[in-house]
């Protein structure tokens, strides 16, 4: 496994004070290698991977019982919105104040990176809602607004309070690191939530986007 390798590697450097530590006995956590019993004893991996002829480590791996088990079961990213909205009663504005969107998608291996990936999702899915709309010029067969020039996109004064929330989930199935895939999960399900959110506030259900303020008055 990549985590022996990675183990191995950092014992051998010069004055490792990890050198004489079992496997077992050593806990990797925030960037570094450290002793269970002893914690002032530590390495960081960043140390470990700068030494000379180290560019990377990699592992493959390939288990036909495992693939052959996976066929049973659903190996799928899930996620849950709740999405907060404030309407004008007298001039139809929509607003999105708060998003929470709750994430299984087995373990996730770099939060930082998974979160800002699910809140660009959530951004991109309001937007969906009330902006995002191809103009087509029917008589030549083209777009009109077929770039950023005039394509409403979101701005950061556009962004609601955004809260990312990884369910714990252990997952044996799906692979050996217990991980799966959040490059679309983010999107999925804002749309509907903004929609749900707009027909409790004003008891119209729009079915078509985007959302504007002559649909909703």
């Amino acid at each position: 496994m990549i985590k022996e390798k990675v183990f191995k590697l950092a014992q051998s450097v010069d004055g490792s004070p990890i050198r004489k530590l079992a496997i077992e006995e050593a806990i990797f956590s925030e960037g570094q290698i450290v002793s269970a019993q002893n914690p002032d004893d530590r390495i960081s991996l960043r140390d470990v991977m700068q030494r000379p002829g180290k560019k990377f480590l990699e592992e493959k791996s390939a288990d036909l019982r495992a693939l052959l088990k996976q066929m049973g079961y659903s190996r799928n990213s899930h996620s849950a919105v709740f999405v907060e909205v404030k309407v004008d009663k007298d001039l139809g504005m929509p607003c999105v104040t708060r998003v929470v969107s709750a994430i299984a998608a087995g373990k996730i291996l770099n939060p930082k990176t998974a979160e800002s990936q699910i809140r660009g999702g959530v951004i991109w899915g309001i937007w969906m809602v009330f902006h995002e709309e191809s103009f087509l010029d029917h008589h030549h067969g083209r777009f009109i607004n077929h770039d950023y020039a005039e394509y409403h996109v979101p701005v950061h004064a556009d962004t609601p309070e955004i809260e990312v929330i990884f369910v714990k989930e252990e997952d044996t199935i799906v692979n050996p690191l217990g991980n799966k895939g959040i490059g679309e999960i983010g999107i999925i399900g804002v749309a509907a939530a903004v929609v749900n959110a707009i027909f409790h506030a004003t008891g119209k259900r729009i079915r078509q986007f985007p959302i504007t303020p002559d649909k909703l008055l």
